[in-house]
């Protein structure tokens, strides 16, 4: 069977959120002085000062560091000297971060930077420049220029980040159906698995493995619900890891299971109807629907939901996350789904 390795990433907690404050460093004042006898002015220019960037890190996959440390200030300029000496320029500041961290100015809904590729970077705070020393202000009416510049002040700002969490495919479902389940089954991961809502409390990560060194990543979504995208149940607080996954796939289960006022495509549309109502392109995505615990369903049950499914005009697939009953074909979909999405 295919293996899922969990990607690292923060065992106890997943900080998708952060608000930090950072300062650039300040330019270099320009210096005032000049040679010996009549040599006229030799005060140097100052440094500039240190930018704070942003780059996006492959290896990195939460923002619990921003928790611990929440401000980030950059070196500042030399200040120029005699003997036309210029001052030296402070080091660029360089924070890493995840890659899929979006960057907003606190209380701006419109995005600085999106940094969804590997080595994404982005200026958040330029440092300021270096003064003009004195040597740049001989003319030939001002043979001694007492005159220089102070160096400019580096860019401040309080930014929020928000990280997405990346994937190809965002595995939904309500609560209990067995996404958790389903991933301990084909991986070494062991997720919390209990029969009581919301036991999976973050995003779990992985990568599935297929044969011929084929892999995409695979998230397990928090069990979403009725009302899920106006804050009901974990809210929309997760619906945002679901926005860049290329592919859906969704877990249902029979009522049997789930108990007389559900059906799996009351579940099916429930969801769907919460994730078009938070970001309308959502609920377009092309969609793996699968029915689970089919040890547990009798198979006239599956046959009658695989017929109310296909007046739909969707297919469902049956498998046993439990026992691992009819998982490879639900990958290989999966894997054709990606291909066309990625282009393939």
């Amino acid at each position: 069977m295919a293996h899922l390795r969990p990607i690292s990433h923060a065992a106890v907690q997943f900080i998708d959120e952060a608000t930090i404050h950072v300062k650039a460093g300040d330019g270099g004042d320009g210096n005032v002085s000049f040679g010996v006898g009549h040599s006229g002015p030799t005060g140097g220019d100052g440094g500039d000062g240190g930018s704070i960037i942003v780059v996006a890190d492959v290896h990195l996959a939460s923002l619990l560091d921003f928790k611990y440390k929440r401000h980030y200030t950059a070196g500042d300029g030399e200040d120029g000297r005699n003997k036309d000496q210029y001052g030296a320029a402070a080091e660029d500041l360089v924070i890493k971060v995840p890659i899929g961290t979006v960057i907003y100015e606190v209380g701006v809904d419109e995005p600085l930077a999106d940094l969804a590729e590997n080595g994404a970077r982005y200026v958040l705070a330029k440092g300021g420049k270096g003064g003009k020393g004195n040597i740049h202000f001989k003319t030939p009416w001002n043979q001694a220029p007492r005159t220089a510049e102070p160096g400019t002040p580096g860019q401040a700002r309080t930014v929020r980040l928000e990280l997405k969490l990346l994937a190809d495919v965002g595995l939904l479902g309500y609560p209990n159906v067995g996404k958790s389940t389903f991933i301990s089954a084909v991986s070494r991961a062991r997720p919390k698995v209990a029969d009581y809502p919301f036991t999976t409390l973050v995003p779990n990560l992985g990568v599935v493995a297929l044969p011929g060194e084929r892999q995409f990543v695979i998230a397990d979504i928090p069990g979403l619900i009725e009302g899920a995208s106006e804050g009901a149940g974990l809210g929309h607080q997760f619906l945002r890891h679901v926005e860049r996954c290329r592919v859906l796939l969704h877990i249902v289960e029979d009522t049997f299971t789930t108990g007389p006022d559900r059906s799996p495509i009351h579940d099916f549309q429930v969801i769907n109807r919460e994730l078009a109502h938070y970001a309308p392109d959502l609920a377009n995505k092309p969609q793996v629907v699968v029915l689970n615990k089919s040890d547990a369903t009798e198979a006239e049950a599956i046959a009658a939901h695989r017929e109310a499914f296909a007046k739909l005009g969707v297919e469902l697939f049956v498998i046993s996350a439990a026992t691992g009953e009819g998982v490879k074909p639900v990958l290989e979909r999966l894997w054709s789904h990606l291909q066309k999405a990625r282009g393939g």
